[in-house]
């Protein structure tokens, strides 16, 4: 999906600068912004396909933005983290962001990385066929347009809840295991990314659960993994 349009925010000039070159190389149209503040003001003028921020910046770091972030917007997130701060990631993931990556990294795994977020946003162009839809309680789950309604109120998804929803309503009633959802997100294997989907399907239950403590409709199978239950 190239001519998307990414947002950088890393207040290390050179890093951006570097960033900049070669995700523009690779086909993508790319906006760079120097701190949160900065950031700020490009996104109240410019919408974007994905922001690649770093997570520590003087004054607003990453995480509390992507927190503010995502109270207005489901443009996802990909996070830049320090080696080896393991409580950064699961925050940024519990913040709202898509994605991580460890500094330093590889340009390929950036690009890897950005490649499969962007294939987890659903397309929203209206479907002709007669749309199939999943009740979950007085939540409605468009599965054609990728749409979460309650009455007359769309639900709001990043682009990671999304692929979730559409990975268990394409198998509604049976179990996904954590190293499925992991590879179907498009994510490296390992114990650190079953963790990272944890987060994920817990903030997914807070957006359709009555009680997201004792889960009805997204439940836990042990040992098998996870299996959405709709009416």
């Amino acid at each position: 999906m190239s001519d998307a349009h990414l947002l950088i925010v890393d207040d290390d000039e050179r890093i951006r600068g570097l960033l900049k070159k070669f995700l523009m190389r690779a086909g993508f149209l790319v906006t760079a912004a120097r701190d949160g503040a900065h950031a700020r003001r490009v996104l109240a003028g410019l919408e974007f396909d994905l922001i690649i921020m770093d997570v520590m910046m003087p004054g607003e770091d990453g995480i509390s933005l992507t927190r503010d972030l995502r109270e207005k917007m489901t443009t996802p997130v990909l996070l830049l983290t320090a080696k080896g701060e393991t409580e950064d990631r699961i925050a940024g993931l519990e913040a709202g962001a898509d994605d991580y990556l460890p500094k330093p990294f590889e340009p390929k795994e950036l690009l890897l990385r950005v490649n499969a977020i962007l294939r987890r946003i659903p397309d929203t162009a209206a479907q002709d066929s007669a749309p199939k839809v999943l009740h979950l309680g007085t939540i409605r789950y468009d599965i054609e347009r990728g749409e979460m309604w309650q009455g007359e109120e769309l639900i709001r998804l990043t682009a990671t809840e999304s692929q979730l929803m559409r990975i268990f309503s394409a198998q509604p009633g049976e179990p996904v295991s954590r190293s499925k959802l992991v590879e179907d997100l498009g994510r490296d294997r390992g114990q650190a990314q079953e963790r990272a989907v944890d987060v994920q399907i817990t903030r997914l239950r807070r957006k359709i659960e009555p009680n997201p403590k004792q889960p009805q409709y997204l439940q836990t199978v042990r040992g098998a993994g996870y299996m959405l239950a709709p009416d």
